[in-house]
């Protein structure tokens, strides 16, 4: 199911990092990334954190994306939740608003429990795909690679960007593994490998040891990640020095 084409060799690369939750280590990691997922008040974030992600940002020439998730800042938006197709379309296009208000945004890309089920499921993928299609046609909504939602947004002619993953394990299905599982979340020298690796091969290594295409556009790594500053400034050179130009592809 998650299978996906590679051209090679790989110029461009956009580096995108989920900021405005909160963390520590914003400042730190905008000037490393070309695209930053701010969050907008569900999971993480209120007017005010989104009002200085944003300026942020602009102060540094990243791509503004929103960074929707579910309502449940107990479980930092992580747990996947039933919606009606209507309550997730407003959901998320509410979000996008909330930070449109506060400037110009060029690409969506869901949080969490909201973006893992929008990976697998076609209906959660499609009310997501509408949010986002209604909030801002021209909007450019990134999915994980081979997922239901880079279909769900094709499919309403939605510009979609393939993600990829730094510091997450993989699944033999191309699917992210659950974060309790052991091993699911990698060091600096693993995710650098990690990343190395698709951009040589087209390819991720799985927990099982077996070998998934996947298509990268883009590169996600965490901001609440302890190592976050360390593995976006190990992935940067390490890109440069294999070739690869980062930029935003939702500029």
């Amino acid at each position: 199911m998650f299978l996906a084409g590679f051209d090679l060799p790989m110029q461009y690369l956009d580096l995108n990092c989920d900021l405005g939750e909160g963390g520590a280590q914003d400042a730190e990691l905008m000037p490393l990334v070309s695209s930053a997922n701010i969050a907008c008040g569900a999971h993480a974030g209120d007017v005010a954190t989104m009002r200085a992600t944003v300026a942020l940002a602009q102060r540094h020439g990243v791509a503004v994306g929103a960074h929707p998730g579910f309502a449940d800042r107990e479980h930092f938006g992580r747990r996947e939740l039933r919606l009606t197709a209507t309550e997730l379309i407003r959901l998320v296009r509410g979000q996008i608003e909330a930070l449109q208000a506060l400037g110009p945004v060029r690409h969506v890309k869901p949080h969490g429990g909201l973006y893992n089920l929008a990976a697998r499921d076609a209906d959660t993928a499609r009310a997501v795909a509408v949010a986002v299609r209604e909030a801002d046609p021209s909007l450019v909504l990134f999915g994980l690679a081979g997922g239901e939602l880079l279909r769900a947004g094709r499919a309403l002619g939605l510009r979609v960007v393939s993600e990829v993953f730094a510091d997450r394990a993989y699944q033999p299905d191309g699917t992210l593994a659950p974060r309790g599982m052991p091993g699911a979340l990698l060091g600096v020298d693993l995710a650098v490998a990690q990343v190395l690796g698709i951009v040589r091969t087209g390819a991720v290594r799985t927990t099982d040891g077996s070998l998934v295409p996947v298509q990268a556009d883009t590169v996600c790594v965490h901001g609440d990640g302890p190592e976050a500053v360390e593995l976006a400034r190990a992935l940067r050179e390490t890109l440069r020095r294999a070739g690869v130009t980062l930029r935003a592809f939702s500029g």
